[in-house]
């Protein structure tokens, strides 16, 4: 049994997760304000927190020093309905051991509390991260609110990052925000998109080189990483990096040391490594277009980013930040433009939706955004990741599905069970369970885990979607 102080001032909340941590045995104390919070640690000595950020008359964040005062010991897991990226950079940087978005499942909560008693003594806090700019990112859905987790952990290391992900799905960004929140916010940033180098100079537009290293160098120029030095250099497209680059790329990773093109002698650097890509490494490396060794270097700390597709509730918050950053919107946007938006396949990403609500933003002339201001849909917009994975499986018709059935329905109706079998008689009964259990498991891994997101997107109760899963 463990010692667990909850502080939040919404009641309903604080009652939930009293009785179901309780329920597992555990010592619960409930808190409304930060200052009862801190008059529960004196007395009560908790050995993990749960912390609301909006509490009434102070922020929790920023009472956790105090917290930390009462009970050292103490693993703090911050709750917030506000999941931003500022917020997850917030808790990190206060040394919280995780934090959780609302609304979430109680029994993520219970793991989550599990884990932070477990890390009690060994080190089990967050490493701050240092305050920045923030990057331009908007999104509550579970598969962000991983993406803003890993940013904040990967900032204040030192670890190459290789950041992946469809076009369009804010690579560029992450990186950006990462480096926003680093110790080297204050040194350069350089980005280099590989792809657009061709293969003869890519080496010698990173590495630089001396003079009369080859016809034209006239005098000793530097590189991209000269340039970085001290700073971060995100290497866009790696992918495309021709082969004598990746042997040169492994070297520095290894090293910290660039050769210059035609260089008698290597010279030191300090710059941070981030690599992106929306190929597949690992077929890459098959292929041999690729180096393992550099691959495993590169992904010391990787972060896939999710596509649209996998986040539909950022949706509207999307087109909401794009309308009020192009100071648009201003006589409003008809449910219509909202229900198109939804309907689309959006196979750009975040980079597509942006440049259809720009546009829809100029052929509305400052009147009402609708349905019809949105651009034509591309003839041909899939990305090469898409469409790969399309190729592969087939289109999930509405005919491909129906074969299915038929052909499961012949397979039954020749294999019948045997009286008195716990299976029963009633085929269709059976392929309605089996179906609806299928759906709920693949909605819990599209919404990665998060069961409100899943039965939302279900258009069910979380309790019945529970339900579904308890029979499978």
């Amino acid at each position: 049994m463990s010692r667990i102080l909850i502080v939040d001032d919404e009641p309903t909340i604080g009652w939930a997760l009293r009785e179901s941590l309780a329920e597992q045995g555990h010592a619960v104390e409930v808190a409304a304000s930060v200052e009862s919070g801190l008059e529960a640690c004196r007395r009560f000595a908790p050995e993990a927190m749960l912390l609301d950020v909006r509490l009434p008359g102070r922020d929790g964040i920023e009472a956790m020093p105090a917290f930390r005062e009462r009970a050292p010991d103490a693993a703090i897991i911050v709750m917030t309905a506000f999941g931003d990226l500022d917020t997850a950079v917030r808790a990190v940087g206060a040394g919280a051991f995780d934090y959780l978005v609302k609304p979430f499942d109680l029994e993520r909560v219970s793991h989550v509390t599990e884990r932070a008693i477990a890390s009690r003594g060994a080190g089990g806090q967050l490493a701050p991260c240092a305050r920045g700019e923030d990057a331009a990112f908007v999104g509550a859905s579970a598969p962000m609110q991983a993406v803003f987790k890993q940013i904040a952990l990967a900032a204040p290391t030192e670890l190459p990052v290789l950041i992946t992900g469809e076009t369009g799905t804010g690579k560029e960004l992450a990186a950006r925000a990462i480096h926003a929140h680093s110790r080297r916010r204050d040194r350069p940033m350089v980005v280099v998109n590989l792809a657009a180098l061709a293969p003869g100079v890519a080496e010698s537009e990173l590495f630089g080189h001396v003079k009369g290293a080859f016809t034209g160098a006239t005098s000793d120029r530097k590189g991209l990483f000269d340039l970085a030095d001290g700073g971060t250099l995100l290497l866009d497209e790696i992918a495309e990096s021709p082969p004598e680059v990746q042997v040169k790329l492994l070297r520095a990773l290894e090293t910290g040391e660039i050769w210059p093109v035609g260089g008698q002698a290597s010279k030191k650097i300090d710059v941070r490594l981030i690599a992106a890509t929306n190929r597949d490494l690992p077929a890459a490396i098959a292929a041999g277009e690729f180096r393992g060794d550099l691959y495993h270097r590169l992904r010391a700390f990787p972060i896939e980013m999710p596509p649209l597709a996998a986040r539909p509730d950022d949706l509207d918050p999307l087109v909401e930040a794009f309308l009020g950053r192009c100071g648009a919107g201003g006589a409003g946007v008809d449910a219509a433009f909202l229900e198109a938006v939804a309907r689309r396949p959006w196979p750009g990403n975040v980079r597509e939706l942006r440049h259809a609500v720009e546009y829809a933003a100029v052929m509305a002339r400052g009147g009402a955004i609708g349905a019809e201001h949105l651009p034509p849909v591309a003839a041909t917009t899939a990305s090469p990741a898409r469409s790969t994975a399309i190729a592969a499986v087939g289109t999930p018709t509405d005919e491909v599905v129906e074969d299915a059935v038929r052909r499961w329905f012949a397979v039954h109706v020749e294999n019948p069970p045997a009286h008195g079998s716990a299976e029963g008689p009633n085929l269709r009964d059976r392929l309605v369970d089996l179906v609806e259990r299928s759906i709920a498991r693949e909605a819990i891994r599209h919404a990665s885990g998060n069961r409100t997101a899943a039965a939302k997107l279900l258009g069910l109760d979380r309790a019945t979607l529970r339900g579904k899963l308890a029979d499978s």
